[in-house]
């Protein structure tokens, strides 16, 4: 559980004001930063806690290729899980990674025609399907099979219970039957190669579980992981002796990975004998929402820096900009956080706007016009949306910038 005190929010405040007085050139706002201590240090216990499963570098959490290829670096770290497939067409062909997985499928018309064009993108990038229409795109865009695709089944990792089906909405497939029907009809198709199984157990990884002043619930998540665990692991070896029972069919000797998890998850993924790998990423950057977990707890990694424009009253200090609301069911807890200095939140009228953010607490009076206050989002990689460059902090000084994908003219 993440409770960084006021004194270390305001140790980050000073060091990122040392560091931005002493970077070579003026800052526009907003200011990305990603403090490579952190990073670091995230990235040894992730590895530490997957016990020597390899871990897929899941990019939508990062969002910054000098990042992926800084996590790929990291002892335990092998592979990118991509989230779409133009972005591991860029990965592959920048030579970023040479094992690419796309996370979901894909019916990117250009994107699957320039794949099945190259034998070099093709022995890289790994497509996703749960449906055979998602084989039939693919066929309708090459005129022979000369060029084999690799692909990996996503099949549902939520929990059956009481009735009620508790978890992502993602893939049709969820029993063995359908998991072999389809799996039998990939592997009997000319120009295809099933190398691999996909199961996320978001409800699992994604999910806080130790929530302050959410005690009834947070048990109850606890609960509910619990059960997916023990449901997800007795599906998963039914499902692969399913799978290697096809072994021999065609040219299909069996399945190469086994992708499971995500940040929250890595124990109980890792731990299940049919898992190959696991996959993290916004457990290297420690987002708002990953703040409050049993498993583990990630030093938050990822800021920005917004500048005090006005100071509307003696108590109040507004900020430019500042709407930078993550994804997911609206709430409060998609809003992002004023992190350091300590002591400010944001009010409830007004909240976080697109062009001001009024500021309260403590320290709001001792704000003066033009000091940075520093946030932290609430999902991890999306942020970098908003920049065309990061800079990285180690110490007390910025060693480098580097662009996200809208610095290289990339929106995915």
């Amino acid at each position: 559980m993440q409770h960084q005190s006021s004194i270390a929010r305001n140790q980050l405040a000073a060091r990122l004001r040392s560091a931005v007085s002493a970077w070579r050139e003026p800052l526009s706002t907003p200011v990305f930063v990603v403090d490579l201590d952190a990073f670091d240090a995230n990235a040894a216990d992730l590895a530490r806690r997957a016990g020597g499963t390899p871990i897929r570098v899941a990019s939508k959490s990062i969002r910054v290729p000098a990042l992926v290829s800084r996590a790929l670096a990291a002892d335990g770290f092998a592979g990118v899980l991509a989230y779409t497939l133009a972005e591991a067409l860029w990965l592959a062909d920048h030579d970023v990674c040479e094992d690419i997985v796309v996370a979901y499928p894909s019916v990117d018309r250009a994107a699957l025609a320039a794949l099945v064009a190259s034998p070099r993108a093709a022995s890289r990038v790994t497509i996703m399907v749960d449906d055979v229409a998602h084989l039939d795109l693919v066929d309708s865009l090459r005129a022979s099979t000369a060029v084999p695709v690799r692909v990996a089944l996503d099949i549902d990792a939520g929990l059956r219970w009481g009735g009620q089906a508790v978890g992502p909405k993602r893939s049709p497939l969820y029993d063995v039957g359908a998991v072999t029907a389809l799996a039998r009809t990939v592997i009997e198709r000319p120009g295809f190669h099933l190398v691999g199984v996909m199961t996320y157990e978001g409800q699992v990884a994604g999910v806080p579980d130790t929530v302050p002043h959410q005690r009834a619930k947070s048990a109850i998540v606890r609960q509910l992981k619990r059960l997916s665990v023990a449901q997800l692991q007795v599906r998963r070896a039914a499902i692969v002796e399913a799978l290697d029972a096809l072994a021999g069919h065609g040219d299909f000797a069996g399945i190469e990975l086994w992708n499971a998890g995500g940040s929250g998850s890595i124990e109980s993924s890792a731990a299940d004998p049919v898992v190959t790998e696991v996959t993290a990423g916004s457990g290297l950057l420690a987002p708002t929402l990953f703040d409050h977990y049993a498993s583990f707890s990630p030093t938050p990694a990822a800021f920005f820096g917004l500048p005090v424009t006005r100071r509307p009253s003696a108590d109040v200090a507004t900020v430019h900009g500042g709407g930078l609301i993550a994804s997911g069911p609206t709430g409060a807890d998609r809003a992002p956080t004023p992190w350091a200095p300590a002591g400010l939140s944001l009010t409830g009228l007004e909240g976080a706007g697109e062009v001001q953010t009024p500021l309260v607490g403590t320290n709001a009076g001792r704000l003066a016009i033009g000091d940075l206050v520093w946030f932290r989002h609430a999902k991890s990689g999306e942020p970098f949306e908003h920049g065309r460059g990061v800079l990285l902090l180690e110490g007390e000084r910025f060693v480098e910038e580097v662009p996200t994908y809208r610095g290289h003219g990339l929106a995915f």
